[in-house]
């Protein structure tokens, strides 16, 4: 009971709707990284505000950010996939999230925030690509045929065949990218945004 009250005290609240916001406008945010796969998934920063709140305040703290980036996303450009989109963008993000905080928590030096941030990059990257093989890319054949979706990722790389082949040659790599590029930001300004958040 007294971490939960801690968890939830005003600063921590205001903490993570803060960083749950920035997100949500990060999000708002896309660019496509036409090389790895199709113009249709979109990079965004959004998890660099979430990993510094779950490195301040712990893989709770960390979930409940990545719930209210969504949230709040949803508040400023509504869903245009059924929320099946977003239900993907919070696993996915929490992947991430998750095993990287946890990782810290228990080793709070540089070393153990690299060390999460791998783990918690790798696990991005699988989690994104089973979710899109059995979710995310059926959900999208309602609008595209699975097969001109296939294509699109053959044309980037001939090995990609079919659904699962697309998953881990495409959407694999692209989180893998993104889990990089995510996780040097955040290596970069987490220190010089701790010492704010500690005051």
């Amino acid at each position: 009971m007294k971490e939960e009250k801690k968890l939830f005290s005003v600063k921590r609240v205001v903490l993570m709707a803060m960083f749950g916001a920035i997100g949500a406008i990060l999000m708002l945010f896309e660019f496509p990284l036409p090389f790895i796969a199709p113009s249709f998934y979109g990079m965004d920063l959004s998890e660099i505000p979430v990993l510094v709140s779950a490195f301040a305040m712990g893989p709770v703290a960390g979930a409940v950010t990545e719930l209210v980036k969504i949230l709040v996303k949803l508040l400023l450009k509504p869903t245009t996939t059924g929320f099946v989109g977003e239900f993907a963008n919070v696993c996915i993000g929490c992947a991430l999230v998750l095993p990287a905080s946890v990782v810290y928590h228990f080793r709070r030096t540089r070393k153990g925030a690299v060390i999460g941030l791998v783990l918690g990059t790798l696990c991005m990257s699988l989690v994104g690509a089973v979710l899109n093989a059995l979710v995310m890319l059926p959900f999208y054949s309602n609008m595209m045929p699975l097969e001109q979706i296939i294509e699109l990722g053959a044309e980037i790389n001939p090995a990609i065949s079919n659904v699962w082949t697309f998953a881990f040659l495409a959407v694999a790599p692209f989180n893998l990218i993104k889990g990089i590029l995510v996780s040097l930001i955040t290596l970069l300004i987490y220190k010089r945004i701790s010492i704010v958040i500690r005051r």
